[in-house]
This record gives C-alpha cells, structure tokens and sequence, in this order.
C-alpha cells in the first residue's frame, strides 16, 4: 500500500510541473511591435484564459469511478479503493492538461484578435 501511495503522489507532482502558465511558449513575430504593449496584452489575455472553467474535478470523479470498478474487477474490495484512487489521480492530470491547452488556446487568439501574429 505504501508504495501505491508514493508512485501516486509521485506522479501528481510530475504533472503539476509539466503544466505551463498560459503565455509560456507562445511566439509572435516580433517585427514592428510595441514589446511594452505587447506584455500588457498578454498579460490582459492571460487573465481572460483564467475563466475557463477547471475541468479537473469532473475528470477526478470519473476516473475515480472507472478506476474503482475495474479495481473491484480485478482485485476486489481493496482493490477498488487503490483504483478509485489511482484512477482518480489519472482524471486530475488529464483534467489539467485538457484544461492548459484549454487557456493557451485562449490566450493565443485572444492575442491574434489584438493583431498580433502567432507563429504557433
């Protein structure tokens, strides 16, 4: 049991760490731009892309729920509790990437709305 726990724990913080902040990787031609006004832009767009809404919850609680069943499958009452939990863990990180690309998304055509020109 403990080691489940370490390996869930563990992999929580590798998705926490591969999520970026909305801006980040985001290029634009830079010719003939304000750079000033530019990042007060970005950062007008970044605060628009905090209203998407989290998908995180919803994707816990399913993979909760399909983690659980398939833990009582396979390994019966105790396993459907380490799958509700692990499947739970794999719902949040889906969640969350779902949910980044969700804002970077936003941020970029919010950008091109300001006439800027996104290269990716």
């Amino acid at each position: 049991m403990r080691s489940e726990y370490y390996f869930l724990v563990g992999l929580v913080f590798v998705t926490a760490s591969g999520c970026a902040s909305n801006g980040s990787g985001i290029i634009i031609d830079k010719k003939g731009t304000d750079m000033s006004r530019y990042e007060q832009d970005l950062a007008e767009c970044q605060e628009y892309a905090k209203q998407v809404e989290s998908q995180t919850a919803g994707s816990a609680a399913g993979g909760a729920v399909v983690g659980g069943v398939v833990g009582a499958i396979f390994g019966g009452g105790e396993g459907a509790l380490k799958g509700a939990g692990a499947g739970a863990v794999v719902g949040v990180a889906r969640g969350e990437s779902a949910t980044g690309q969700e804002k970077k998304t936003v941020v970029k055509n919010c950008l091109r709305n300001r006439g800027y020109k996104v290269l990716n």
